[in-house]
């Protein structure tokens, strides 16, 4: 007997730094596919987390992501922003040297 393999699964989040990241595409298969190409032909970056992808799965299309998934989507973001040379680590509000106290 064999196992079939995993549907690939896509999903696409918007984020315009204020409030959560949104779900503005998601798929299986074939829309999937689709999804990720597109998203190349527009230089987005994509990272495969097939873990973070199926929670996302859950969310409705222009929906917020849920808390429990800030972390993980703060990852995400965090990665395309440095692809980008948009990260930015400053020193920590509230220390102006950038000391712990």
């Amino acid at each position: 007997m064999t196992t079939p393999l995993p549907r690939q699964i896509a999903i696409a989040l918007e984020y315009d730094g204020h409030g959560a990241p949104r779900v503005t595409a998601k798929g299986r298969g074939e829309l999937a596919q689709r999804i990720i190409d597109t998203g190349r032909e527009h230089d987005v970056a994509i990272e495969q987390n097939a873990v973070l992808a199926q929670a996302l799965s859950a969310v409705e299309l222009d929906d917020q992501i849920p808390e429990e998934l800030y972390r993980a989507a703060a990852q995400v973001i965090a990665f395309v922003l440095s692809l980008r040379g948009e990260l930015r680590r400053g020193p920590r509000e509230g220390h102006r040297d950038g000391k712990t106290p």
